[in-house]
């Protein structure tokens, strides 16, 4: 990007090694770089060899949005505005989705150096089938809104990888244990790519027993999607013909019943016949 734009960043977890070329390259050359945490970006700089020529800002959550104004004009200027954050991705539970947002919408350019991400190296390690996942960022922190928001994985087939603070995770996971039971595998993973990196994998009563004593660092964890439950079309039929008492043909109610249930249409089509026929003899 040679003629000014907004440039995203990743930026190692811990491990300096993984910092890419591009990012020294950046580092170097960007006319300005936002930085989450000033202090950490110039020491990053440090360990890597790296001069900062450019004009260093903060850009942290309380004053992420207030920045924006003045590096849109910056960029519109044909400035490079170089965007990085603590560790990993900007805008992964992280600064930046407002600016990016605010540059897609002024038809302002802009690149993303890709790198380290807590969550993509987390479900690598965690050993569970991760082809399918959602990401919900960190647990909410009060006990009924966490509840609340397990409630909804109970069903949910996809893994799903969140952060939690190390003092709340003993609290989540016996939360998970109530909520999803205690069978349902999981991993903790801990300061992933640090000199400490752990990754203790198991059932959440397993991992809910092992956090009891306490965790340190940067926490991410990995919970296996809800296993798949096999559903008998028979049990379906009463709610097909109430889609059908309400107006909806049969076939339209039987489709609609089956796709969400995850059954075949014909075989719930056949059922609901069957069970005319039955009731009718």
């Amino acid at each position: 990007m040679t003629d000014g734009g907004l440039i995203l960043a990743a930026t190692p977890l811990g491990a300096i090694g993984d910092a890419s070329l591009r990012l020294r390259e950046a580092l170097g050359s960007a006319d300005i770089v936002a930085a989450e945490d000033t202090r950490r970006t110039r020491s990053l700089a440090d360990a890597l060899g790296v001069e900062i020529r450019g004009r260093v800002v903060s850009f942290y959550d309380h004053v992420e949005e207030a920045r924006v104004p003045a590096l849109l004009t910056e960029i519109a200027d044909g400035r490079t505005v170089l965007l990085v954050t603590d560790a990993g991705m900007p805008s992964v539970s992280d600064p930046g989705y407002r600016l990016v947002a605010a540059c897609a919408e002024r038809g302002l350019p802009v690149t993303c150096l890709p790198g380290p991400s807590a969550v993509t190296t987390a479900l690598a390690l965690s050993a569970l089938p991760v082809d399918r996942f959602c990401f919900d960022g960190f647990a909410p922190r009060k006990p009924g809104r966490r509840k609340e928001w397990l409630g909804t994985l109970v069903g949910e087939k996809r893994a799903c990888v969140f952060f939690e603070a190390p003092h709340r995770l003993a609290d989540c996971l016996a939360d998970a244990v109530e909520v999803l039971g205690g069978d349902r595998r999981a991993a903790v993973c801990r300061e992933l790519t640090k000199t400490y990196e752990e990754v203790v994998r198991g059932t959440l009563a397993e991992l809910a027993d092992w956090a009891v004593d306490g965790a340190r660092g940067e926490i991410t964890v990995v919970l296996a999607g809800a296993a798949a439950t096999v559903v008998d079309p028979q049990d379906l039929v009463a709610q097909v013909e109430e889609r059908a008492a309400a107006g909806l043909r049969l076939k339209d109610a039987s489709a609609e019943i089956a796709e969400v249930a995850g059954v075949s249409r014909r075989e719930l089509y056949d059922a609901v016949l069957a069970a005319r026929r039955a009731a009718v003899d």
